[in-house]
């Protein structure tokens, strides 16, 4: 049976791992409340309404595409674009190619940074071979003007996070919905994530303090996973009610 993604794959590795998932989306959750087409997410009303539940869909999602077979892994894709048609006609409105692309530059950006910034860096290859599954993902979707490999996408996303971030009351509406959903301890945390993690266009934009005191935090839970109580403290820091989720991030299916 034919992979979508290899078994030995450095985007398994990534995605099979509760750590670099959270940071993933601590990223995109920034980089998703600034970005010009952010009204999209308000138009069902899902993501406001439910933040985080709406992040465990896509990770549930995202882990359908990484961890299965080629075929399988199309139909989620087909299903994922079916479901913004279908936005697109009850708005009478299309979606624009841009924002579509956004989306997965983000899946690629974060991806690689929240691994190097909690386990260690990624070679050349490696940062092209997760460029090179969401640049398939992306093909499948019908996206357009995707570069073909790696180097040639960071002058792209360099160009992508100048034309298409901006800070308006939808950013700061979903800032506060993030903060009533994680609460004022979990939300700071958030903070701290997005400050180490997002490209500095965007911290310029959503932060007048850009200091954060999670590097040294960070040392010691990368210590914590040496000495096997990682666990006991992300059950102190993220919500009771998404605990189990999290935990089925890490168990790596077996195909």
């Amino acid at each position: 049976m034919e992979m979508f993604v290899e078994r030995n794959s450095i985007v398994r590795k990534i995605w099979g791992n509760s750590d670099t998932v959270l940071f993933i989306f601590a990223g995109a959750s920034a980089e998703f409340a600034l970005n010009k087409a952010v009204d999209w997410l308000y138009y069902t009303g899902k993501l406001p309404a439910d933040p985080l539940g709406r992040l465990f869909s896509t990770v549930g999602y995202a882990r359908k595409i990484v961890f299965a077979s080629t075929d399988q892994a199309n139909q989620s894709i087909d299903f994922i674009r079916n479901i913004h048609t279908s936005v697109e006609q009850s708005r009478e409105k299309a979606i624009p190619d841009w924002a579509y692309r956004d989306v997965l530059f983000m899946l690629i950006h974060y991806s690689i940074t929240s691994y190097e910034l909690l386990e260690t860096k990624l070679s050349d290859s490696e940062k092209e071979e997760v460029y090179n599954v969401f640049y398939r993902l992306g093909l499948r979707m019908g996206l357009k003007e995707l570069p073909n490999n790696y180097n040639d996408w960071l002058p792209i996303r360099d160009e992508h996070l100048l034309q298409n971030l901006e800070k308006s009351k939808f950013t700061i509406d979903l800032f506060k919905q993030y903060k009533k959903h994680l609460g004022t301890i979990r939300f700071n945390l958030l903070l701290g994530v997005q400050k180490l993690i997002i490209p500095k266009i965007a911290k310029d934009k959503l932060f007048k303090n850009q200091i954060t005191l999670l590097k040294p935090i960070i040392k010691v839970y990368k210590i914590s996973k040496i000495i096997k109580i990682d666990t006991a403290i992300k059950n102190l820091l993220l919500p009771p009610n998404y605990k189990n989720q999290i935990k089925e991030i890490d168990i790596q299916p077996k195909f």
